[in-house]
């Protein structure tokens, strides 16, 4: 399998570059994990998909800390044919290939619930796209009855879901929304935009 993000930090102050670099810090426990690239655009990070919620959600926290608007901005993808095998990208957890989709909706509210809370408020808003053949608006359906359970549903909107809450919920939710529905050896793609500190929250 190969699983990443590409994501790009945008914090909205005069000291961005110290913001940002402040905030790398909170990467250092995952490096050893990761293969991470950066260009002038954003950063790719590679690695088991467990891993790659959990990575930014403190990367993003750690920016939001400085209590300036930070605007988190990822599309993460897992399975993708075009790319080849990487065995940096093995789950290092178990795997729900073999749960039906009701028993996969229990395992996400499972982990939600038991998310460690940070003391940051943020808002984020994604998109879930389970690529390929098969029944995929079953699998978005079935995303979407665990998001309204998840205790950081917001609202659903145009094209996408606007979750609101602590980063440690949020973030689990966005983690098991992009690990636990599509098909687990299947493509699947996340796009989603987080913002902490903002001067027009609603």
């Amino acid at each position: 399998m190969f699983s990443g993000a590409q994501i790009s930090l945008y914090p909205m102050c005069d000291d961005f570059v110290g913001v940002i670099l402040r905030a790398l810090s909170a990467m250092d426990p995952y490096r050893p994990n990761f293969r991470i690239e950066t260009d002038d655009i954003s950063t790719l990070i590679v690695g088991p998909p467990e891993q790659l919620f959990p990575a930014m959600r403190d990367l993003f926290a750690s920016a939001a800390a400085s209590g300036v608007h930070c605007v988190l901005s990822a599309t993460v993808s897992r399975g993708c044919p075009g790319e080849p095998d990487d065995p940096i990208c093995t789950p290092i957890s178990g795997s729900s290939r073999d749960l039906s989709l009701a028993q996969r909706i229990g395992v996400a509210r499972a982990h939600v619930d038991s998310a460690k809370k940070l003391g940051q408020e943020v808002a984020a808003q994604f998109s879930l796209y389970p690529l390929g053949e098969g029944h995929h608006m079953d699998e978005i359906y079935g995303c979407i009855d665990f998001l309204k359970t998840s205790g950081v549903f917001d609202r659903s909107k145009n094209f996408c879901t606007k979750l609101r809450g602590d980063s440690g919920p949020v973030f689990a939710t966005l983690s098991e929304a992009f690990l636990r529905f599509g098909a687990p050896q299947g493509h699947v793609a996340l796009d989603f935009t987080a913002s902490a500190n903002s001067p027009s929250a609603c």
